[in-house]
């Protein structure tokens, strides 16, 4: 693992991080606005008073904090893998390149000694039988807190919530009672608890940490100015539709449906999620300075 200097100074200076995934620059968006939207999350990380710290994987060489060089690289390859915790390992051994998913981030921010990480949406239980993000039992063993816009529109967000329960994953809504569905500010389905501030949130950290619970703490930040929920779950059903009926399955599932979710809202979805990731990315780094005040 290579910590960049400025992580590094940061991390022995006890001042406020926060880390980044690089699957949204890999695999999540379409260049140029990946690396734009890159770049935007670290300064926005910046403008909070914290310091970013995107992760990825560079010629098999985990980098925790990337230049704005290693950025550009990481944006503009087209041999990079999507590096979950399954074959993470293998990226590293054959010298591959990948981006890293919440799953994968959240275990390497932890080791770096990283306490807050901001994502998009997590990944959960879709429709379809067996298949089931790897970023739920991550979280389950990964002391961090991830601030998330809820799980992504595509997903079973009952099965999603419920699984959070089962896995004992530290669930709290912030300025909200209800679980935030990515692309929507909120859906029919309840929280268990909400936070009203960011000490709230750190306050919630740390009696976890007290507490010995292993889990992540999951702060489900709603977007300010999102879609209907019920709109974006027609949008959805349609997609699925269009998926089964086309033979459309496996790892190919997920980018069909948020292409096509982008071409049905007329890329008003990826509006709102370019929204939420600087949201969520400033809303972290506020955390993370809470987190160092006591």
């Amino acid at each position: 693992m290579i910590v960049a200097e400025a992580v590094e100074a940061a991390l022995a200076a006890k001042k406020p991080l926060v880390a980044l995934e690089s699957t949204v620059i890999t695999h999540g968006l379409p260049a140029p606005v990946n690396l734009e939207t890159a770049r935007r999350l670290e300064a926005a990380v910046r403008a909070e008073g914290a310091v970013p710290a995107t992760i990825g994987i560079l010629a098999g060489e985990v980098h925790v904090g990337l230049s704005d060089s290693q950025l550009e690289e990481l944006a503009t390859r087209s041999d990079v893998e999507k590096a979950s915790l399954w074959n993470l390992a293998a990226v590293v051994a054959r010298k591959q390149w990948g981006g890293t998913t919440v799953a994968t981030t959240a275990h390497l921010a932890a080791r770096a000694g990283i306490h807050v990480f901001a994502t998009g949406g997590i990944g959960g239980v879709h429709p379809l039988p067996y298949d089931e993000s790897s970023d739920l039992l991550a979280l389950s063993r990964t002391p961090v807190v991830v601030v998330s816009a809820g799980p992504k529109s595509i997903l079973d967000l009952a099965a999603t919530l419920e699984r959070l329960e089962s896995y004992g994953v530290g669930v709290v809504g912030f300025k909200t009672m209800y679980l935030p569905a990515f692309h929507s500010p909120d859906s029919p389905y309840e929280l268990p608890s909400t936070v009203w501030s960011e000490a709230e949130a750190a306050a919630a950290w740390r009696a976890a940490r007290e507490l010995g619970l292993p889990a992540a703490t999951m702060v489900f930040n709603p977007v300010s100015k999102g879609i209907p929920f019920a709109q974006v779950q027609a949008w959805v059903d349609q997609a699925n539709s269009e998926a089964r009926a086309a033979g459309i399955g496996g790892k190919d599932l997920t980018p069909y449906l948020l292409r096509r979710l982008s071409e049905l809202s007329d890329g008003l979805s990826d509006e709102v999620n370019l929204r939420l990731l600087e949201e969520n990315a400033r809303l972290a780094a506020r955390i993370a300075r809470e987190l160092l005040s006591v």
